[in-house]
């Protein structure tokens, strides 16, 4: 198999002239892209979860927008509606898209809209179609949904329920910079810089065969199996979780693991793949019991007591 490290770091290095730091978040999103799935990103506010997304679009040559969700969203404001067009005195009705018909879409604090505005979106994300009315609509592929909650306002909120939650391939956190990484974000946006020329490295049919090409990673029988008894024992796991992941996490780790493997220019799946790509894939997941909660336990901690368990 070709490597492709190359291909990614030229990607990524493009970006870190707009991005700096947050190299763990730019690749997880890059691997939910390459497996064509969706991506929960959780983050406090400013740390630069729309730039990337914007970022990302940019360099990939994709149809960016962004969807700020409030409490009085309505669906027709993300999928489009009818509207009456008037021309030579004849009246009809004409579709006209709304947001989510995009390549790349960015819904910000998707916990702030009303369930069923958020249902409106799962729609979008499962089937890759809108349904207006008596009509659907297909989207253009690639197609790629990014939602943001921020982790600390959970007030007037609407969190996604489990079931919701589980559509979203990875949940990736966004952390603080470095404090080296912030002083260049400083001089970068508090001086009067000419804002970066980023260069397209990539296009939708790149995409789209990148996509194809992640899912022929070899993967051996017995990572395989690792992977599969690492989703099991979170069913297991009674001194620490409540509820454990179902069968399409198992899918979701072993293309996740697939995608790391291709970002990082290896011919198979390794071990190291399927452990970094554990946290994302389960931590949403996962619902700890009052125990590890009344320990002051994170999810992110049950599943290192997890993979530490089954080597």
């Amino acid at each position: 198999m070709r490597n492709y490290k190359p291909l990614f770091d030229s990607l990524f290095n493009e970006m870190s002239k707009v991005v700096i730091g947050q190299e763990e978040m730019l690749t997880q999103l890059v691997a939910a892209i390459l497996c064509d799935s969706n991506a929960l990103l959780e983050g406090y506010p400013g740390l630069a979860k729309t730039l990337t997304v914007k970022t990302m679009s940019q360099v990939m040559d994709l149809k960016f927008s962004r969807i700020q969700n409030t409490p009085d969203l309505m669906p027709s404001d993300i999928t489009g509606t009818y509207i009456i067009e008037e021309a030579a005195g004849k009246r009809s009705f004409k579709f006209q898209q709304g947001p989510v018909f995009a390549n790349i879409v960015l819904a910000d604090e998707i916990n702030r809209a009303t369930p069923k505005t958020q249902s409106a979106l799962l729609e979008a994300m499962q089937e890759k179609q809108v349904t207006v009315g008596n009509s659907t609509f297909k989207l253009d592929r690639p197609f790629f949904v990014l939602a943001t909650q921020n982790p600390i306002e959970q007030e007037g909120t609407y969190p996604l329920p489990e079931a919701q939650a589980d559509r979203f391939l990875l949940k990736i956190k966004a952390s603080y910079p470095s404090f080296d990484d912030e002083v260049k974000i400083v001089d970068l946006y508090a001086a009067d810089k000419p804002e970066a020329k980023l260069k397209v490295l990539l296009n939708k049919h790149h995409l789209i065969s990148l996509q194809s090409l992640t899912r022929q990673v070899p993967i051996a029988n017995d990572i395989k199996k690792r992977a599969v008894q690492i989703i099991e024992s979170t069913r297991n796991s009674k001194e620490s979780l409540q509820y454990g992941a179902s069968p399409r996490a198992s899918i979701g780790l072993v293309l996740a693991s697939k995608a790391m493997a291709l970002i990082k220019g290896r011919n198979h799946v390794s071990n190291e793949d399927i452990e970094e790509m554990a946290y994302p894939v389960l931590r949403h997941r996962i619902i700890l019991n009052f125990e590890a909660e009344r320990k002051g336990m994170t999810t992110d901690d049950a599943i290192k007591g997890i993979l530490s368990k089954i080597k």
